[in-house]
């Protein structure tokens, strides 16, 4: 008498969903390595030494055991790799200010061309597969993807981690939402008028149409597939000098170290590139932002009353010296 044949499983029967995800797994590693190795992304770096540039570079204050953490990453593996980095003069290795115990990694300024070489090839190749996909259907593929990423991530109920937070630079249309969002969030908790709209619409035009690449830069604070803050460093008027400008976090973000994450990039990008000083000019009714430059080691140095955006405010000037790194 013949066995009869066992009922497939339910896990694994068509149209579940243990079964779609390990159709989509199959499908996307397929995908991604035609990617990687027919177009030589990484070359001369693996895929786990560009991951680890990425980081780097989109992290500026990045710990040994964060970075090892973030990755998944063996500690003996990933520090054959830093060290490897360090003899190519990709990076740096010093001990973390807040505590001793633990490794900053800081990437040098071979280590940032290397990033940026990376990313562009990353971008290029994307871009190349996106151009043929319709372009109705580009805006639901990126819809799908952070759905797929917010539920794998995220637990319905659960607070939104700090690790998810991406920094990265701005792109298309994302200096025209550092206006937008910074005229709406000061009119709304502060009442200010279209004359500040007009002043970030100004120092934004600035930087879209002359800004040097290698001594100014702006970030964009990223969770859940969307801009959440921003903030910008650009050259003094002094020599040597470099100013931070429109530090913003939205509303609905804060309380997850974001502010925090801006600025710190801001100090390493400009000691990293050779700014002698920070500067930056803010108000007084921005406690919450003060206080984030202060623990940065930003220190105030002058103050005055003016009347501007429709209020009557106390601007004050703060300063940070890079020579050396606060305690």
């Amino acid at each position: 008498m013949t066995k009869p044949s066992p009922a497939p499983s339910p896990t694994s029967a068509p149209h579940t969903p243990i079964h779609e995800m390990r159709a989509f797994n199959r499908f996307y590693t397929n995908l991604i390595g035609a990617l990687d190795y027919s177009r030589h992304l990484y070359v001369p770096y693996t895929l786990t030494e560009s991951r680890v540039l990425y980081e780097l570079a989109h992290a500026p204050h990045t710990d040994a055991a964060d970075l090892r953490a973030e990755l998944s990453l063996d500690a003996g593996y990933l520090s054959r790799l830093l060290a490897k980095f360090e003899r190519d003069g990709l990076v740096e290795r010093a001990p973390s200010a807040p505590d001793p115990r633990r490794q900053r990694i800081t990437l040098t300024a071979r280590g940032r061309e290397a990033a940026a070489l990376l990313d562009e090839r990353s971008r290029e190749a994307v871009g190349s597969l996106l151009a043929e996909v319709p372009a109705a259907e580009r805006a639901r593929l990126a819809s799908a993807m952070r759905t797929v990423r917010d539920i794998l991530t995220r637990t319905p109920g659960r607070p939104r981690r700090r690790e998810s937070v991406l920094l990265r630079e701005p792109g298309a249309g994302d200096l025209g939402w550092i206006v937008q969002h910074n005229a709406a969030v000061y009119a709304s908790e502060f009442g200010w008028n279209a004359d500040y709209e007009g002043l970030v619409a100004r120092i934004v035009a600035d930087f879209a149409q002359d800004h040097d690449p290698y001594l100014e830069r702006v970030w964009i604070a990223e969770l859940d597939g969307r801009p959440v803050g921003c903030v910008m460093c650009v050259r003094d008027e002094a020599p040597g000098a470099a100013r931070l400008r429109l530090l913003l976090v939205d509303p609905d973000a804060r309380g997850l170290g974001i502010g925090d994450q801006l600025v710190g990039a801001c100090v390493e990008f400009a000691r990293g590139v050779g700014y002698r000083e920070l500067t930056l000019w803010t108000n007084d009714v921005l406690a919450s932002a003060r206080a984030i430059y202060r623990r940065h080691g930003f220190v105030l140095v002058a103050e005055k009353p003016h009347r501007s955006f429709g209020a009557d405010l106390v601007g004050q000037d703060w300063r940070l010296p890079l020579h050396e790194r606060p305690a």
